[in-house]
């Protein structure tokens, strides 16, 4: 397939370039260690055979990381499930957009859920910050990632963006690939979601037309993604407190892996996926005489508006509201027992954290009653009941 632009550098790998990259992957040995920490009881050899029989993305993902992914769900959570698919259809592209929880399961899981419900895998934009090594980002490129180029210098921001715009254009409309982007870059620590006006501004760069055609274009479907609990609260509120004591506080590669690991691997509860209509009809409804950054700002609180409308809400989002207002707005939502569970929880996902100076558990606490609050005010704002 031909194409205008060299997407060389951040796009999916061919499937004819698959069976080239799998053995410098499986011949690297922080991958080999990788496996063998997440799936401890592994044939590791007998794995290795089971990549080097993949001859396509399709195949890896077949026959590796959905079986992964539903082992992962079993181990890890109460279960996966979805809703307002029927809004869809499987022979459309759709850019999906969703609040973003965890640095890797936010995208697979909803690929989970979109192949259980009858529609192709979506590829995925993540960042390089996240590769820190060449075999992990072989391994994103092969498992249909996009790479999102981050900390480039400035003079090169406006080259990198119009790029990844290109590309997402050309996988929608000429591909007909859908693909997942967050709404933002990075995960929103405290949970209060809010798309990025740069998000829009960089789909806007490769659309070859007016602002509202080159958003509708994309065919943007709001996804919001709601975890029970999330195994990184403690690690998101220990990075509050280090920002707020030392401002020019800056996560380390190690400080990723870690996150990473933490959200693979730690207890998730229920986790649901809702799925919103494309917001190509609300397009149609902004005001043409608005200009280019109010228009933005009116496709935002669309998207915002969506997301935060479809939280599924839980036990634990309603005592975190009612504990952090001092308020019983909710008891009618859980009982005494589950209050108590919910804050024995909290306790010791503080406990957690040991290697920070002049702990403030105060502070620690109020931030992980945000991180679960949030989501519930959010969607009262949306539907107009706050």
């Amino acid at each position: 397939m031909k194409q205008l632009f060299d997407f060389d550098e951040i796009r999916p790998f061919y499937d004819e370039e698959v069976p080239e990259i799998i053995p410098s992957i499986i011949s690297e040995k922080g991958f080999e260690h990788a496996v063998k920490y997440i799936i401890p009881d592994v044939d590791y050899n007998k794995f290795c055979n089971q990549m080097l029989s993949c001859h396509s993305k399709k195949d890896f993902q077949d026959k590796l990381a959905v079986p992964f992914l539903y082992q992962l769900i079993h181990a890890s959570s109460s279960g996966v499930d979805g809703s307002g698919f029927e809004n869809l259809s499987p022979s459309e592209s759709y850019t999906y957009m969703s609040n973003h929880r965890d640095i890797i399961l936010d995208a697979s899981f909803l690929n989970v859920m979109l192949l259980e419900n009858g529609f192709d895998t979506s590829e995925v934009a993540i960042g390089d910050n996240l590769l820190i090594y060449p075999w992990i980002s072989n391994l994103v490129r092969i498992n249909k990632s996009v790479i999102v180029n981050r900390n480039v210098p400035v003079r090169k921001m406006l080259e990198v963006s119009k790029r990844l715009s290109n590309y997402i254009h050309f996988a929608i409309k000429i591909k007909h690939q859908s693909l997942w982007i967050a709404q933002r870059e990075g995960r929103a620590k405290d949970s209060d979601d809010r798309t990025q006006e740069s998000m829009i501004k960089m789909f806007n760069l490769g659309g070859g037309s007016d602002l509202k055609s080159n958003i509708a274009s994309l065919n943007i479907v709001p996804v919001s993604i709601s975890y029970e609990y999330d195994p990184c609260d403690y690690l998101k509120a220990r990075e509050f407190q280090l920002k707020r004591d030392n401002p020019s506080f800056k996560k380390t590669p190690h400080d990723d892996l870690l996150s990473m690991e933490k959200g693979l691997l730690g207890y998730k509860g229920h986790i649901h996926f809702a799925v919103s209509s494309p917001i190509n009809k609300q397009l149609t409804l902004i005001n043409d005489k608005l200009g280019k950054a109010e228009t933005i700002t009116e496709i935002t609180h669309i998207i915002d508006k969506a997301i935060h409308s479809n939280y599924k809400i839980y036990t634990g989002n309603y005592i975190a509201y009612d504990l952090l207002n001092e308020d019983q707005r909710f008891i009618d939502k859980y009982t005494q027992e589950e209050k108590e569970l919910f804050e024995n929880y909290i306790q010791q996902q503080i406990n957690k954290i040991k290697d920070i100076p002049n702990k403030d558990e105060s502070f620690l606490k109020h931030k992980i009653l945000e991180m679960y609050s949030n989501p519930l005010k959010n969607k009262l704002i949306a539907i107009g009941d706050f």
